[in-house]
Parts: structure tokens; sequence; C-alpha cells
């Protein structure tokens, strides 16, 4: 039997960090993980291999997100459309200056369809195999691997497009003046 509190203690940042990966929110990753845990509270006793169990959780997470997902995309309103383009336009208006660095890879993954985002998600921030993912994305290694290689390419171009990490005042030193500095 499988301490629950170590569980959640054990699972608990992973898992809130792959659902918000999934979800881009804080408030639906948190409760993705409460429902997972309960869920575990009620099914997680039926798992036979204590050694599955992050595997489990994981797997259990995803599908309840995606059951959100088709649900929600049910009740989809004009008005969440109209308010999700709004966003969408004013995060493509943004020209400020973009530090290309982990935080802004982190930001173009999150932009990344759910469909390479979960993988690359699992293989590169959960460091899980791709059988791993496989099971838990339920969906064939084959596929996995092919999600991860093309996931890794629409990213590579997203970053690569970004605006220069280097701030403006850099961009205008004058060559002398660093002479100086470096000689003097």
């Amino acid at each position: 039997m499988i301490d629950f509190q170590k569980l959640v203690d054990d699972h608990y940042e992973a898992l809130y960090r792959f659902a918000l990966s999934l979800t881009r929110n804080p408030d639906r990753a948190a409760d993705l993980v409460q429902e997972t845990f309960c869920i575990w509270a009620s099914k997680g006793g039926q798992l036979r291999d204590p050694s599955k169990a992050k595997s489990w959780l994981f797997t259990t997470l995803h599908r309840e997100f995606l059951a959100h997902r088709r649900r929600a995309s049910r009740f989809t309103s004009d008005q969440d459309a109209a308010e999700a383009a709004i966003e969408n336009t004013q995060a493509d208006e943004e020209t400020g200056d973009r530090r290309l660095d982990g935080q802004h890879a982190l930001e173009q993954l999150g932009r990344l369809d759910e469909m390479f985002r979960a993988p690359l998600t699992l293989f590169y921030l959960k460091q899980h195999s791709y059988k791993d993912i496989a099971e838990i994305l339920e969906i064939p290694i084959g596929t996995v691997m092919s999600r991860i290689s093309r996931g890794k390419e629409i990213l590579r171009r997203r970053i690569v497009r970004a605006p220069s990490a280097a701030p403006r005042n850099i961009l205008r030193l004058e060559p002398g003046k660093l002479r100086k500095n470096h000689h003097g």
C-alpha cells in the first residue's frame, strides 16, 4: 500500500508543472492536480505495481485534462473565442526587449499546440522516457518520437524568430569606449 501523503509530497510539484503546461492557467492546473489525487484516493488501491504510481498519476492527469477540454469545447461561446483572439493578438504585438533564455523558451513551449507541448514537457521537463510518455498519453511510441521531433522544430523556429535578447543600450555602445575600458 502506498502512503498517500508521501505520494502527494513526491509528485505534486511535477504534476502541477505538467498541468500548468497543458492548461496555461494556474488555477485550472491546481484543480486538475487535485482531481488527479482524488481519483487516486478512490482508485489508486487497484494499482498492483507501486513502481508505476508516477506514471499512473501523469496518465490520469492527462486523461482528465482531455476530458475537461472535450467538455469545454461543447460549451465554448463566441465571447470566449473573441477573448482568446484578443489575447493572442496582444501577445503577438508585444515588441519590447525579450530575453532569449529559459523563461522565453518556456513561454514559447506554452504556446505550442497541446499535441506537441505535452510530449515535449514530459520528455524535457519531467525526464520521462519515450515508453513512459507513450503510456501516459496513450499513443504509440513512434508517435511520441515524431511529436517530440516536430515540436522541437516548431519551437526552434519560434525562438529563432524572436527579437534579439540583447538590451538596446548594448547595441549602441561605441567600440572606442569598450577598448578604453578594456585597456585602461
